[in-house]
């Protein structure tokens, strides 16, 4: 089987999560800068076998795309794209950074260590990339 990735897109920076080959497990893979992605994504899929990309949609609480949305857009045409071969899927994305800020806590980790919004992308991505397998 192949894996599935997330991705929660910022401006700055985005979270990327991805499956095991099983489609079993999601895992944090890493943060990177935005505007290094799609060459991140192209060595990615060189290496591995990605059957979907999982990006999270930005809405609010009345369902309406939220301001973030227009940055997103262009990008999942984009990716559509450069990546012809693999489905590309949209996931609600509301609160993910406050869950995943909720898991650091319940994680134990330290103060300075919630601080890291690299960090937090990664887990936003994950939880994305949960809630995408939970759902199918």
């Amino acid at each position: 089987m192949a894996r599935i990735m997330a991705i929660d897109y910022g401006s700055k920076r985005v979270g990327i999560a991805v499956t095991d080959p099983f489609q079993i497990i999601a895992t944090g893979l890493t943060t990177i800068h935005s505007k290094d992605l799609i060459e991140f994504l192209k060595a990615y899929v060189l290496k591995e076998e990605v059957e979907c990309i999982v990006v999270g949609e930005p809405k609010r609480l009345n369902n309406e795309p939220s301001d973030s949305a227009r940055f997103i857009e262009p990008f999942v045409l984009h990716l559509k794209r450069t990546f012809p071969g693999i489905k590309v899927e949209r996931m609600d994305e509301r609160f993910t950074s406050k869950m995943a800020f909720q898991t650091m806590i319940d994680s134990g980790l330290k103060k300075k260590a919630r601080q890291n919004k690299e960090l937090v992308d990664e887990i936003s991505a994950t939880i994305i990339l949960q809630s995408y397998m939970n759902k199918k």
